[in-house]
């Protein structure tokens, strides 16, 4: 991947998860390759957001992950990704958000752990035999609300939407 930053260039704060805006992507493919949904995912909150893809070719995933972290630019400060072709437009997603990204070791998923993680919950409404073509956009945002609402015991038992949502009020304070 051209100008590729590796993970451990990433800030120490990063791994800390004590600040929101550090982001996890990936792109979960259905069954028979058909269809995709890019996935990402707060470090901090483990507030998530998906987007489906006729494909996962770079200029529609960069497209997504764009579409997807608009609404939060003020809050996305890095993204990390694995090392798949469909991320070679991670120099467009930072100049459109103000991002940095940085890619995860070759074979090391434990290093977007959020993410996996995610992709995992997902699979209990997405099972891997099925197309990502069949899913409407209703049944992701349905997904994203049950998973953004479900107490996570990491979290004090509190939801992702919670601690996202309050942790966006904390920022907008700051002068």
């Amino acid at each position: 991947l051209k100008n590729r930053v590796g993970i451990e260039h990433r800030p120490s704060v990063v791994d800390s998860k004590k600040r929101i805006g550090d982001w996890e992507g990936d792109t979960v493919i259905g069954a028979g390759r058909k269809g995709a949904l890019v996935t990402l995912v707060e470090r901090k909150s483990r507030y998530t957001l998906a987007y489906p893809l006729r494909s996962k070719h770079s200029a529609g995933v960069t497209q997504a992950i764009v579409e997807l972290l608009r609404p939060h630019k003020q809050v996305c400060k890095t993204l990390t990704f694995d090392n798949g072709k469909e991320f070679c437009g991670h120099g467009k997603i930072d100049e459109a958000l103000g991002s940095t990204s940085y890619f995860a070791r070759p074979f090391a998923s434990w290093e977007r752990g959020s993410n996996e993680n995610f992709n995992g919950l997902l699979r209990q409404y997405v099972p891997k035999k099925r197309s990502m073509e069949s899913i409407t956009d209703e049944e992701i945002r349905m997904i994203e609300n049950r998973l953004n609402n479900r107490p996570r015991k990491r979290l004090g038992f509190r939801t992702p939407s919670e601690v996202f949502h309050q942790s966006l009020r904390r920022v907008a304070l700051r002068p």
